[in-house]
């Protein structure tokens, strides 16, 4: 079967954000690593990204499609799950379910460090967190 593309897949499913895991190719890669694997099943991102208009927010049921760097579709992925909680407020098990952190402390220098990087780290800023499930893969 041929590879279907972005726009195919889009108009099979009109209802599909499109995203891209990371900041970077190489966590992009890392991350659509451990999402294939089943070893990341949640991701979480400030809340403001979602209130100021940037990106639609995540609905139970929906299924978008993670790209690859390149702009290529990598898998698309069903949210079954979305709550929202203060970045200290989270928790072992949430974090275990991101895949990539060896542990709570872990995630908290790495997120901290991504959020201040992106000049929107505090505290008590507000998370979406995400559980999903991989409904297919395109590689």
């Amino acid at each position: 079967m041929a590879k279907q593309t972005l726009q195919q897949i889009i108009d099979a499913n009109p209802e599909a954000e499109t995203f891209r895991f990371g900041d970077s190719a190489a966590l992009c890669n890392q991350i659509l690593a451990l999402v294939r694997s089943g070893a990341k099943t949640a991701t979480c991102e400030a809340l403001s990204v979602y209130t100021e208009g940037e990106d639609a927010y995540p609905e139970v049921g929906r299924r978008d499609v993670a790209l690859n760097w390149d702009g290529t579709p990598a898998v698309m992925i069903e949210t079954i799950e979305v709550t929202t909680r203060r970045f200290d407020e989270m928790d072992a098990e949430f974090t275990a379910a991101q895949g990539q952190f060896r542990d709570l402390e872990d995630w908290r220098k790495s997120y901290s460090a991504y959020f201040s990087k992106h000049g929107q780290f505090a505290p008590d800023m507000m998370l979406m967190c995400e559980r999903f499930r991989v409904v297919e893969d395109y590689a």
